[in-house]
């Protein structure tokens, strides 16, 4: 009898717990990269304080990231929740396929105010709000202060014409280095630049390109001024063997890139120079300039049957101290204010991003945006190399850019109709 009674004790925890396993809302979350490899263990705490929601973590890598998504769009297969670089979501917003944000967030602990503002920005389309930062990336100088230094300036340019005055005086010194490395294979640096300018690059409603416009004009001729004067080398980083080795020997003082490269600076770096490098935020025209706003989103799918556990994620990922915690394992910067405090505050090499987020704007929020930066990179480099006519680049880019976004303006003159 006895064991028959501990024969149906047993059963009947094993049906509870059957049917608690059946309670549970299971969650499909895609993530890319070492965010993807981290994120497990960073929402530990959230699984056992929600043991109602069964977490199922899917990493991707990058490169195959946007078709898997796009893919998965098309067979009814999205996850419920998804790492979104900032640049993707207004793609997934012409196929409306998030959800909006607007209501949950006036709802929870998360003040729109204290998020930088132009990141906040790249994830309002349409005047809705289509996911949530989880973490920034912008583009700022890392230079050698020694270098500069010993060129007679004891602090980083602040507008252009004083980087044109230092990278002329530092290449005075020594003629057969270059003062700035601009890869030709990277579109970041000149749409960084454009970003400065007042006037838009795509206009009336990012139906057409506006490179024929003053300020893009304006920016073009700097960037392209840096090789016309033979301050930066005509080469993609494809042709350089090692940038991290290229600084180090003072083949070039600066360098345009983003909060990742504080890690490799510091790994890969001598000891000897390991105080000879420093970030400074991207000079513009007249003084402190802008950068892009870049980095990834929290969006949940519109077709997700799990939206409220979804949102619970994106809120605990939120949180000051778990952006805090992100931060030490993968060394993405924080998109609140208020995280930075502690640690960040004092690190001398986010110092210059901190500043530069206060300063950043969204790239175009078209879908054809990644396409048209890449049309930038491509005509530039040929102008660069001699190929093509620095004067007609605008058009050209115009040219390219309209071709593009025909469907776009077919699209929205449908909807109009």
């Amino acid at each position: 009898m006895n064991g028959r009674r501990r024969f149906l004790l047993a059963s009947a925890g094993l049906a509870c717990t059957s049917a608690l396993a059946q309670q549970r809302t299971r969650l499909k979350f895609w993530a890319m990269g070492r965010e993807g490899e981290v994120v497990r263990e960073l929402l530990r705490d959230f699984e056992r304080d929600n043991p109602d929601i069964r977490l199922d973590i899917q990493g991707l890598p990058w490169t195959a990231a946007h078709e898997k998504l796009l893919t998965a769009f098309a067979g009814d297969a999205v996850p419920d929740l998804c790492q979104l670089g900032n640049t993707w979501i207004p793609e997934f917003a012409a196929l409306d396929a998030l959800e909006p944000l607007d209501r949950q967030v006036a709802a929870a602990a998360i003040p729109r105010e204290d998020y930088f503002e132009g990141i906040w920005e790249t994830n309002v389309i349409d005047g809705r709000l289509l996911g949530v930062p989880w973490y920034v990336d912008t583009r700022l100088l890392f230079y050698r202060r020694d270098i500069l230094a010993g060129a007679g300036f004891d602090s980083p340019p602040r507008d252009w014409s004083e980087w044109v005055r230092m990278s002329e005086a530092i290449k005075a010194r020594n003629p057969k280095e270059f003062a700035v490395i601009l890869p030709l294979n990277e579109y970041e640096p000149l749409v960084a630049l454009s970003l400065q300018q007042a006037e838009p690059l795509l206009r009336d409603g990012g139906r057409y390109g506006n490179f024929r416009g003053e300020g893009f004009r304006r920016a073009l001729d700097f960037y392209l001024g840096m090789f016309r004067r033979g301050l930066a080398p005509p080469a993609n980083d494809t042709q350089i063997a090692n940038v991290w080795n290229e600084f180090a020997k003072g083949h070039f003082t600066f360098y345009i890139s983003g909060p990742w490269q504080i890690g490799e600076f510091k790994r890969r770096l001598p000891a000897s120079l390991q105080d000879a490098w420093m970030t400074a935020p991207l000079p513009g025209p007249a003084g402190p300039g802008h950068s892009i706003a870049g980095g990834c989103s929290l969006a949940i799918f519109r077709r997700s049957r799990a939206k409220d556990a979804a949102w619970r994620v994106v809120e605990y990922l939120s949180r000051p101290q778990a952006q805090r915690r992100f931060h030490e394992m993968t060394g993405n910067l924080p998109p609140r204010r208020s995280s930075w405090s502690g640690v960040l505050e004092g690190d001398a090499y986010a110092r210059a991003f901190r500043d530069q987020l206060d300063r950043v704007k969204p790239a175009p929020k078209v879908p054809e945006w990644e396409r048209i930066a890449q049309e930038m990179r491509l005509v530039t480099e040929r102008v660069v190399r001699g190929d093509f006519p620095a004067a007609e680049a605008p058009a050209e880019l115009d040219r390219r850019a309209d071709r593009m976004l025909e469907k776009r303006r077919w699209m929205l003159a449908r909807a109009k109709a």
